[in-house]
Formats: structure tokens, sequence, C-alpha cells
């Protein structure tokens, strides 16, 4: 061969080796040294080159964690799981004495083989709970194979989680809770002596510390982004036209609905949370309805809310502050913020449609497919205006889909509560409105992005 041609061959070579990931294995195949178990009595044993962890009825969730830390890294490994179980494995995890005497928290990839198929989502252990359930990227829940060995990969980069199964991007999380902490693999806590020896599965765990930024996967931009660091937008978000509606910190650009100014009593702002104040249920008889200063006419707009037991309120869009002047909440299109399950306005309308998440009085929501609701934490509400289509989402599930400005819609308002309010809903442009329904309820994270 000609000597030219094999120095070239060489580099192209070396070039291409010096391109992959440097790996580091975690799991040596033969042994569990450099892990310790955590919080559970669980079984974990080596078999056949492979971590199997076996269930145990009468203890607590279960881990196996790395004696050592991690911050910016890319995580792979192998992972099977009986049918009926559920696991997970941490990443950028803790366990300290001043939290819960030593709970393991932190974010986990999701094992879930149930029919929610959530596996690949991203849940805050012992935390906040869901932070990217797979309701917000549903073709990636086809992704996972039952009774098969499955690949993972998790890309930890900064304030980035991403994740993947078996090629396919699953969650995109932006977020601010944990910088580094260990990995661990979970065996859950069961409760039925029919899942006790059942088993979840780990092998070829291998991480990369080195050059992360150079080896980060290409962006999907078909996965929706959650970013869960309260009140601002991530670069991705920022890139993408989003805009924050509130800042968190002070009433700049709301106005109450029938004040010049923000109302004075009702409402409050205590560490980035909005919250409207609890007064005996009434509609706007306390603070009120609070406004944007600005009218929108397209737009896609984001609110995280919580609510408290019995609670209603709502997200009111097409809002004419100068109608209804006198008792109750301004006029305009509400999705509907409700505990359907303990405040009797649920049971009232036609059809559910004054149930969480409906087009109130109007249109019910669909609660069926991946809907999803957590009832103790934040959710959050989408709405989108593109011309006289509208569509409200809930946690990344599509729920209501209309079309106004026309024959079957004046006819729809003219069986509504609606329908001596002239021309309701087919204002080119109006206010957007948090509603004061005499219940306690949490707003943040409330962004815009204005289409064309």
């Amino acid at each position: 061969m000609n000597k030219n041609l094999l120095c070239m061959l060489l580099l192209l070579l070396a070039g291409s080796v010096s391109a992959q990931e440097k790996w580091e294995l975690l799991f040596n195949g033969k042994n569990l040294k450099g892990w310790e178990r955590l919080n559970g009595k669980a079984d974990y044993k080596v078999v056949d080159g492979m971590i199997v962890g076996t269930a145990r009825l009468h203890t607590a969730n279960t881990f196996l964690a790395t004696k050592k830390s991690y911050g910016d890294f890319i995580l792979e490994f192998d992972f099977k799981i009986d049918d009926g179980f559920n696991s997970g494995v941490q990443v950028r995890s803790q366990s300290r004495k001043d939290y819960r005497d030593g709970r393991v928290h932190g974010y986990q990839f999701e094992i879930d083989p149930s029919a929610r198929a959530w596996t690949g989502g991203i849940y805050d252990e012992a935390r906040r709970g869901w932070l990217y359930p797979l309701a917000f990227n549903v073709p990636a829940k086809k992704a996972f194979k039952r009774a098969a060995w499955n690949r993972a990969r998790v890309e930890a980069i900064g304030h980035s989680v991403r994740t993947w199964v078996n090629g396919v991007p699953c969650a995109d999380l932006w977020d601010d809770m944990d910088s580094e902490g260990f990995i661990a693999l979970q065996v859950h806590a069961i409760g039925k002596k029919d899942d006790e020896g059942k088993t979840v599965c780990w092998r070829n765990i291998r991480i990369c510390t080195t050059d992360v930024e150079k080896y980060r996967s290409p962006a999907a931009p078909e996965v929706m982004e959650v970013n869960a660091v309260i009140n601002t937008l991530s670069p991705r978000e920022a890139t993408d036209g989003w805009k924050l509606l509130w800042n968190g910190k002070t009433t700049e650009g709301w106005r109450g609905a029938k004040l010049p100014a923000f109302p004075e009593k009702g409402w409050s702002i205590t560490d980035g949370i909005l919250k409207v104040h609890k007064s005996g249920g009434a509609e706007s008889a306390n603070g009120g309805d609070i406004v944007t200063v600005k009218k929108y006419r397209n737009f896609m707009l984001k609110v995280d809310f919580r609510i408290t037991k019995g609670a209603n309120s709502g997200i009111k869009y097409f809002v004419d502050s100068n109608l209804n002047k006198g008792e109750g909440s301004a006029i305009g299109c509400e999705f509907q913020i409700l505990d359907d399950e303990n405040h009797p306005d649920a049971k009232l309308g036609v059809k559910g449609n004054r149930t969480l998440a409906s087009l109130y009085d109007l249109i019910p929501s669909d609660k069926s497919g991946d809907f999803y609701f957590d009832k103790e934490g934040f959710n959050t509400a989408l709405v989108i205006v593109r011309g006289n289509k509208v569509e409200h989402w809930l946690n990344g599930v599509k729920v209501v889909e209309y079309e106004r400005n026309n024959q079957m819609w004046n006819a729809l308002v003219a069986y509504s509560k609606y329908k001596n309010w002239p021309d309701f809903g087919n204002l080119a442009e109006g206010n957007i409105l948090l509603q004061d329904h005499g219940d306690e309820v949490f707003f943040k994270n409330i962004k815009i992005k204005e289409l064309k």
C-alpha cells in the first residue's frame, strides 16, 4: 500500500476514534463494587453479567446507588422489567440526613411497563412528583418494548435533562433543582403478595463525563420542552418567541378587570407564586379578577396552576373588560379550573361542560386517552388561538377544539349562560384574565407566544 495512503487511513481512523464518547463502566459485570443499597431492603444480585433487582414485601422503595456523584454526563444502560412492576433509574439524586432522614430524592428516568406506558418520562422522586409525564410526548410511548431488553440514554448537561428509549427521544426537561448527584437503580415498593419476586434487570451501564457538550444529541424540535425553572424562559423558549406574561415578582402588566390598577386585596405574591385568596366562593367578590393590560389576538398561552380542595377559578381570553361593570366575573371565553370531585359546578351545565379544562358552559373537555391531572401539584394549561380556531390543552393533551365566528358557534352560545352578551366569543382580540372565584388557587409560569 502507498505510504501516503496508509498515513491518511490512520489519521481518519484516529479521528473517528477521537470523535466517540469516552465511556466509563459503572458496572463491571461481576460484582457491585462502587454501589451501595439505600432506604429499603429489596434484593440486588449479579447474575450472568447483569444486575437483578427483586421485589420484596414490607419494605420501602429501595435504591442501589453509585458511591460517586456526577454532574454533567451522558448515561446509557440496558433494562428489562417484568409486567405489573414499576421501576426507574435515579440521576443527579441525593440522600441526606437533613431531608426526610436520608430518603432518596431527585430526577428519575421512569420504567413503566403498564398500559400508561410512561417509560422514559422524568419523575422527581420523593419531592415534586411528575416533571415530564409522557402525556407531553405521546408518540414516545411506543418506544418501550415489553418483556424485552431496552436501551436508555440520559443526557444531563447544565439545566437540560433529556431522555431516549431505544433511540426515540422521550423527555426534554429544563430545570435547575440539582446540578449533580448519584445514579441509582430502583426496586419499587410493592403492596401485593402476588408481586413479590418480580424483577427488573440492568446491564451495560456506562457513563461519559468528558466533553459532553461535544457529544450532546441534536435538538428534537418535535419533542415538547418542559421548563421547570419558575417564571423564566429557557433558551429554547426565548428562541421560539415566548415571553413572560408575568415576571413572578411584581404586578407589572396586570390590573383589576374593573379597576385601573392591580387590586389592593385578594391577591398576593410569595416566592414566585401568584395566589388568589379564599373568600367564600363568590365570583369576583373580594379582590376581583385580574387582566393583562395588553390585548391579544393570535397566541399560545401557558399557565401553570394548582388548585385546593373544592376550588373554582378560570383562565379567560377574548375578554372585554368594559362588559359587565356590575357584580360577577368579567366576560370572556374560559378555560375552566375546577376540582371536579368536590365542587358542585362539575355536575351542572350540559354533559360536563363546566368541568376542568372545558370551555366553560359551552364545550366539555375530553378526559379520555392520555388525559392526566395532578390533584396535589401544578398542572399546565395551554390555550392556542389561530384566528377563529381555538384549542385547550392540559398537561400536553388536547382536550377541547372549536371554531368561533360561525353559525354553529353562535347557536352554541345562544343556549349558554352567555346568550345575553352581544357577540360573545367573536372578538378579534381581548385581554387575558385570571379569575377570582373566592377559592384559593395558585399560578406561576405565565407565558405567551404571539402568533402571526
